[in-house]
């Protein structure tokens, strides 16, 4: 990586903790955190991913913005998926964050 690309980022972090802090801003925005919601085993919807690598019955995994997100279970249905968003139904047994 070029030495600008790295100054870059490091001032977009720096800019990022500052809005979550200071502007009072949830850290899932400004952070590029994903935003997981259960509903009991049943049901799960998650925000600010970027992108599904694979999916089967029994298993999905999501890219985040660092790393991935590993969900496992029983009967996995994807019932909404948008370019930031996914709602996932079935068992869910697992969820697992990878620094892959």
């Amino acid at each position: 990586m070029r030495k600008g690309g790295l100054l870059m980022r490091k001032w977009s972090e720096k800019w990022r903790r500052f809005a979550t802090g200071a502007l009072d801003m949830p850290q899932d925005l400004t952070m590029e955190m994903p935003r997981i919601t259960m509903i009991g085993q049943l049901q799960m919807y998650i925000e600010n991913h970027r992108g599904v690598l694979w999916f089967s019955n029994q298993e999905l995994r999501l890219l985040l913005t660092k790393g991935q997100l590993l969900i496992r279970g029983q009967n996995l249905v994807i019932r909404a998926i948008l370019p930031e968003e996914v709602l996932v139904e079935g068992v869910v047994d697992q969820v697992v964050f990878l620094d892959e």
